[in-house]
């Protein structure tokens, strides 16, 4: 939570990090509020969302209790802003929750979307108290910047573009082996 960048990109780097066996309500919990200063603050004029199917209960290697439906959520969260949104799929070691989540035509024959085998979830081991204080550092983090990052356009003066340089070897052209250095 404390990795927070270094140097000139000090506090552009948020880390969000999440106990064992969150489930729906707990993430919506901390997702909506967090995403909505990151944007406020931000002003992306795009997003790219990385929605990783290692976090659906049920997964081999995640230890996260989401369901698709939670996944949903958050996405139609962002899409909420109507700022260009790229979606990506990404992780998922249960072949059949990764094809539920991504290929939902396939499975709604079956209506079992969202089906989870109970035995199998995890604890949530993220109180409300826990994520009250990622939400509040995660919002610290964000006021230590003074503006939103964005990148200046400039016009490239004329004599930039015209400049030359008698000494230089045309790039243009193809050379004997004598115009390069070695």
């Amino acid at each position: 939570m404390y990795e927070v960048g270094a140097e000139s990109g000090r506090y552009y780097c948020l880390n969000v990090p999440l106990r064992d066996g969150i489930d729906d309500q707990s993430y919506r919990h901390l997702f909506q509020p967090v995403i909505k200063q990151v944007v406020d603050f931000y002003q992306p004029t795009c997003v790219v969302l990385q929605c990783g199917a290692d976090s659906l209960g049920c997964d081999r290697l995640g230890c996260f209790n989401l369901s698709i439906r939670g996944h949903g959520d958050c996405v139609e969260f962002v899409k909420s802003f109507k700022i260009p949104l790229l979606v990506l799929g990404g992780g998922g070691y249960t072949v059949r929750n990764v094809a539920r989540c991504w290929y939902v035509y396939h499975f709604t024959a079956q209506f079992t979307i969202n089906h989870q085998k109970r035995n199998t979830r995890i604890e949530n081991q993220n109180s409300r108290q826990y994520l009250e204080q990622i939400r509040q550092t995660v919002f610290e983090s964000l006021k230590m910047l003074n503006h939103a990052p964005s990148v200046q356009i400039h016009d490239v003066p004329s004599d930039l573009l015209s400049y030359e340089r008698p000494d230089e070897a045309d790039p243009d052209e193809r050379g004997s082996e004598d115009n390069f250095s070695r």
